[in-house]
């Protein structure tokens, strides 16, 4: 059964009042059309672009963008999604050492835990923002702050009880968004990268959120659950209390 992607985009609206559009994702493989009416940055924009910058135009602009070799400028993101091959450089820990890493080897177990595609599996990352999406997605990601992350969380774990469990690795986030989740199927709460935050602009109170599509309905339902329980974004106030006053304000009054 395929997902209801205009019912999650609802109970996004209505539980978690995002201040951007979700994103949703589809990895594009050699032969495969695009839809229609999609911007390449290399063709259409005449720039090249990361991948989160990819994403920060599906979730602000509200474009449909597909990104390949040519798209691509961040060199890290096009070995980890398969568009280019890693060069001995990348492999032996030189491109983390220094920077994120005080050693190469301690760079290399670094850029081992990255998860990546194959080289050449792919053609394109198409992102697009979901109430638009004419595809079928493989993973949707939310930018949202903390407390409505948290929300998602509590939707995620209606039905299995028990805990989330994300890793954290610093850098290269796209990889955490898309590659992560579509391999596992199970929901990522990211921590944005610095590259997220130079190129894509995501501000210092943004975390993500990735939602393979497989669990798309487990998060609606869980959505509707917890709210009858009484989880809510906004986070309601507790105002019933009486309140304490300086001892001096006693006297304004007879």
């Amino acid at each position: 059964m395929k997902p209801d992607l205009a019912k999650l985009s609802d109970a996004l609206t209505k539980h978690v009042r995002l201040g951007n559009f979700p994103v949703a994702v589809r990895m594009v493989k050699p032969g495969e059309q695009l839809p229609e009416r999609v911007k390449r940055p290399a063709q259409d924009l005449k720039i090249k672009v990361a991948t989160c910058q990819a994403i920060a135009m599906a979730r602000r602009y509200g474009w449909v963008v597909a990104v390949g070799d040519e798209d691509i400028s961040c060199p890290l993101t096009a070995v980890i999604f398969g568009f280019r091959k890693a060069s001995d450089f990348y492999m032996k820990g030189q491109a983390c050492a220094g920077m994120y890493t005080e050693t190469r080897e301690a760079g290399i177990r670094s850029e081992e835990q990255v998860a990546k595609f194959p080289f050449g599996e792919f053609k394109y990352i198409l992102v697009a923002p979901l109430h638009r999406t004419a595809f079928e997605p493989e993973v949707i990601i939310v930018y949202a702050n903390p407390a409505q992350i948290l929300r998602l969380l509590a939707a995620a774990l209606w039905k299995s009880g028990g805990r989330l469990t994300s890793s954290f690795g610093g850098r290269i986030d796209c990889a955490d968004e898309i590659i992560v989740p579509i391999g596992s199927g199970k929901c990522e709460v990211i921590l944005p990268c610095l590259g997220d935050r130079v190129f894509a602009q995501t501000q210092d109170n943004e975390m993500a959120f990735s939602i393979p599509v497989t669990r798309v309905e487990e998060i609606i339902e869980g959505f509707e659950g917890t709210h009858k329980g009484g989880v809510r974004y906004p986070i309601p106030s507790f105002l019933r209390y009486t309140g304490e006053f300086p001892e001096h304000y006693t006297k304004v009054v007879d």
